[in-house]
């Protein structure tokens, strides 16, 4: 059984990996630490699905929402396409109406949000007019 159980094994691998390169920790526990990682690697670490860390999952949602913007080209349009299939994403295009539906919700929400600028209340309020919304 791992000593791992309860905890996310790609946040347990971030912080062994940090004391690894921290100037301040012990070689011992940094030949402890290489040593915890290295057998996580071999016991918990699924090769079929790599673990996608934070700023991986930003940089797809990037390449998604350059598919959804009208202002790329379609040469950018292909390449974020053929990234997010190297990725493992084949799902990317969603269905127009679905995704309008979104938009107007989220402008939706933004009339609601206290955090929301009273400017940017006005354009969502033009926008849901616009499209009928309200």
């Amino acid at each position: 059984m791992s000593s791992n159980d309860g905890k996310n094994p790609a946040r347990v691998a971030a912080g062994l990996k940090a004391a690894i390169h921290n100037p301040n920790v012990s070689e011992e526990a940094k030949d402890n630490a290489a040593q915890r990682l290295e057998e996580m690697n071999t016991e918990e670490v699924n090769p079929q699905r790599p673990v996608e860390s934070q700023e991986n999952k930003h940089t797809l949602g990037g390449y998604k929402a350059t598919l959804n913007n009208p202002n790329t080209s379609e040469e950018a349009k292909m390449h974020a396409r053929e990234i997010l299939s190297a990725a493992g994403y084949h799902d990317y295009d969603p269905n127009p109406e679905v995704h309008n539906t979104r938009v107007l919700a989220g402008y939706k929400a933004a009339l609601n949000n206290p955090r929301v600028s009273e400017q940017a209340k006005l354009h969502a309020i033009e926008y849901l007019t616009a499209h009928g919304a309200i």
